[in-house]
């Protein structure tokens, strides 16, 4: 959806939501006086500098920029229908990040919400939360990825072979590659063919609604959201009815999760473990766009900031080069070379400070707490750009530097993963992915820009909006 598009619907949402908001609100906006900060225009507050800000270069590191340089580092705001406090820093990083003594809890859109459903270990808190991370966390572990690495390294191979003398956009092959990966490692969906293109046409939909306006009426990205969801859930149940049935057996996530529900229901352990297929079809949609969307935009402006960095590329290329010329003659690449890439874990960090794919973490206050007496049911939403731009931290920020982490940084100053018990769930796969393709890239090919834009889309997850088109050439 064109930006401008967007604009108009959000401000007819936010008109119409405000004056039911402004009756109804719990919270008054008398309560937020003791914190700095202006509200903006009646109704629509400050969404429309908020919006303005989002797409360019800086994203909305302008918007917070300039309220942190006249409020100090907790300012109020509404923004987007919501009455909002925004923070960063490393204590306040520190405070709603580990979520201490349960107080705060993770603040979706309302689209959100809608389409990932109420089972989401995204919507979870708790003792809840805690047991559903680790049930769904096997097929992300170290051990569990290794099952993967022939299928990733064979992917990553392939995905390359065919970018050779094209104009590509590197954008939409690694939203490609990355959802290959995960449909595999999910529910053994083989790379191509009708039920993979079915899949893929699902997933793009229902990833560009989570901003979407929250009006479910046909011909809105909300409602053709929930029906993607709706029609990626009956192929789910498909899939769990043959399995069940014997006719197909796979050694995947969905086979472990559905093993553990058929288990005996005898003892406690037992139950702890199982859960509904409703459960199952919620966290494995949750996984898929958890491991798709941000593994996808690190990757993309990883091979834009190389680009455009080409003494960082000769490194990182000297590198790989030296784990090829190591190898046996006629071997492939090996999960212990994987592991030993000190320099490519420096770029990918650089990476992800660098254009901070999620540039604030939105959080809810589950009770009263005493950062500038915020109250419980507020909006609090963590600002990661500023924390990854702090020239105390990382002097000369704009600058694309791997170097920054030769050494340990303080913690809650980086945090290209989350931090916390929320921290990011993909973070072992989205590094080997990046690991494995940018490997083959700098080993056997070379490429240059074909646009100058470092405009970004109007999205949650920050991806160029050109979606960085390349000529690719071989080595």
């Amino acid at each position: 959806m064109e930006l401008s598009i967007l604009l108009i619907m959000l401000l007819l949402f936010i008109f119409l939501s405000s004056a039911f908001c402004l009756i109804r609100i719990g919270t008054s906006p008398k309560a937020m006086e003791g914190i700095p900060g202006s509200m903006g225009w009646p109704i629509i507050g400050e969404s429309l500098s908020f919006l303005s800000d989002f797409s360019s270069p800086s994203g909305i590191f302008s918007f917070m920029n300039k309220r942190q340089q006249r409020y100090g580092k907790v300012f109020k705001s509404f923004v987007l229908g919501r009455y909002t406090v925004f923070m960063t820093g490393r204590e306040a990083s520190k405070i709603l990040l580990t979520g201490k003594d349960g107080m705060v809890s993770l603040n979706l859109f309302y689209t959100g919400q809608q389409v990932l459903g109420p089972n989401s270990l995204l919507q979870t808190n708790g003792e809840a939360h805690k047991r559903l991370r680790r049930l769904i966390a096997e097929p992300l572990s170290i051990d569990g990825l290794k099952k993967y690495f022939h299928f990733i390294n064979t992917q990553a191979i392939e995905t390359l072979d065919q970018w050779t003398g094209k104009r590509v956009l590197v954008l939409e092959e690694a939203s490609s590659f990355t959802l290959k990966v995960i449909g595999n490692m999910i529910m053994s969906l083989e790379p191509s063919g009708e039920e993979q293109e079915r899949f893929r046409a699902n997933f793009k939909i229902i990833s560009s609604s989570f901003a979407s306006m929250p009006f479910k009426i046909p011909g809105t990205a909300f409602h053709r959201g929930i029906k993607a969801r709706d029609s990626m859930y009956a192929m789910i149940d498909s899939i769990i009815a043959k399995r069940r049935n014997g006719e197909v057996i796979q050694q995947d996530f969905l086979e472990s999760l559905i093993i553990k529900h058929s288990k005996g229901t005898n003892t406690i352990d037992n139950e702890d473990n199982k859960l509904t297929d409703q459960q199952m079809k919620d966290n494995i949609l949750t996984l898929l766009v958890a491991g798709h969307d941000t593994t996808t935009a690190a990757l993309t402006w990883l091979v834009k900031f190389l680009g455009e960095n080409p003494a960082v590329l000769e490194q990182l290329r000297e590198e790989h080069l030296q784990v090829q010329a190591n190898r046996k003659d006629g071997t492939n690449l090996t999960w212990s070379e994987v592991n030993n890439m000190p320099y490519t874990n420096k770029v990918i960090s650089e990476t992800l400070r660098r254009a901070t794919i999620l540039p604030w973490y939105s959080r809810k206050a589950a009770q009263d707490f005493e950062i500038d007496g915020i109250l419980k049911g507020w909006s609090i939403n963590l600002d990661v750009v500023s924390i990854h731009h702090d020239p105390e931290t990382f002097p000369d920020p704009e600058k694309f530097d791997p170097s920054r982490f030769d050494a340990p940084l303080k913690t809650f100053s980086y945090l290209g993963f989350g931090s916390g018990p929320r921290m990011c769930p993909g973070m072992n796969l989205a590094k080997l992915e990046i690991c494995i393709f940018i490997h083959h890239l700098v080993c056997k090919y070379k490429w240059r820009a074909l646009e100058k834009d470092d405009f970004v889309q109007p999205t949650l997850v920050r991806m160029p909006k050109n979606k960085y088109p390349i000529m690719v050439e071989p080595l």
